[in-house]
């Protein structure tokens, strides 16, 4: 079959023909339907030697949905035909967080040579991925592929973050966006589900601004320099009760703790290289709470997909053939994809 496969850090990855899996014990094989593609592929593709605990080679891809084929004589929980999509993160399988579905706050994750499918372990960039255990697939029922594969990550990190603060977001609040793309155009989906929040997007772009529109967005803006101000007239004048940060870069930390009010949330979600100081009072906003979300848990990936098949998460995607990696690939980087990447098998 063909995969899409890391064989050297820092190099593009390759496609090469490997063997089909065979499922052993508890292990479930899937005919992959679709693969998203993210920057978290980039920064592992992108990884120095060392920097993760990855051994090569291995096949891209952690989002992925499809159908089960095959099954190990221990595996139990599907059957052959079910349609499903991957929960990503795996961990030891032991742990007490792994027991609860928290594969994503794993207590071992530190120890492990892995972090799930396409992360250290072959992924679904490919025709067929192998899965340890059916306790990592969801059902999906009749929902497309190329809108169940996003889900496993961009739709249930996005999730995670929002329920994690759903408890400031009830009626007159107000919760701040920052960063519209593959995850943000979903969690302001998900703030409007699962919140009464009004919800206020912001972005670079014009085109993630109309995404955001799109998406459900009360009101979207450009980051400006008086961006802050703006965003804080629109709460009323108090601020925002929660701002969550895709970027995580510089300037969008700065108009987070800007326009957050005293004693509000934030989520930072986005790993682009800024940093927060703690310092002398004045600086950042008194009593505000700091959160990183990661990932989201295997209930949670369930509830997102019944959010999706209700109507009420869409995900916005751009399709390639997985001959066309490459290509999705540089578009990625050049930011020049709107939404959610999808690769689909040729």
């Amino acid at each position: 079959m063909r995969a899409l496969r890391l064989t050297t850090w820092g190099e593009a990855p390759a496609s090469a023909e490997v063997e089909r899996p065979v499922p052993h014990g508890t292990e479930v094989l899937v005919r992959v339907e679709a693969a998203g593609l993210c920057r978290s592929d980039l920064h592992v593709i992108d990884g120095a030697p060392g920097a993760l605990p990855y051994r090569l080679p291995f096949t891209l891809g952690h989002e992925v949905a499809g159908q089960v084929t095959a099954l190990g004589p221990a595996a139990d929980g599907v059957s052959a035909g079910d349609r499903v999509v991957l929960y990503g993160p795996w961990g030891c399988d032991s742990c007490a967080r792994c027991a609860a579905g928290s594969d994503n706050y794993c207590d071992r994750r530190d120890t492990l040579a892995w972090h799930g499918a396409g992360l250290g372990r072959d992924g679904g960039m490919a025709e067929y991925v192998l899965v340890p255990s059916a306790r990592h697939l969801v059902p999906i029922g009749d929902l497309p592929a190329d809108q169940a594969a996003p889900l496993s990550d961009a739709g249930l990190t996005s999730y995670h973050a929002v329920a994690g603060l759903r408890h400031a977001l009830g009626e007159g609040t107000t919760a701040v966006v920052i960063g519209v793309g593959g995850l943000g155009h979903l969690a302001v989906q998900a703030l409007h589900a699962t919140t009464a929040s009004r919800v206020l997007a912001v972005d670079v772009r014009e085109d993630a601004l109309a995404l955001a529109d799109r998406s459900g967005a009360d009101f979207s803006t450009l980051i400006r320099p008086d961006t802050a101000r703006v965003l804080r007239a629109r709460s009323g004048g108090v601020g925002a009760d929660a701002v969550f940060d895709f970027v995580g870069a510089p300037q969008t930390l700065e108009l987070a703790t800007g326009v957050l009010r005293p004693g509000g949330e934030l989520a930072v979600v986005g790993s682009g290289g800024g940093s927060l100081t703690v310092s002398k009072p004045g600086v950042l906003p008194p009593g505000f709470r700091l959160s990183l979300p990661f990932w989201g848990t295997r209930h949670e990936l369930a509830a997102v997909v019944t959010l999706a098949r209700s109507g009420a998460l869409h995900v916005e995607t751009e399709r390639f053939p997985l001959s066309a990696a490459a290509e999705a690939i540089e578009r990625l980087r050049r930011g020049r994809v709107r939404g959610r990447t999808v690769l689909v098998p040729d």
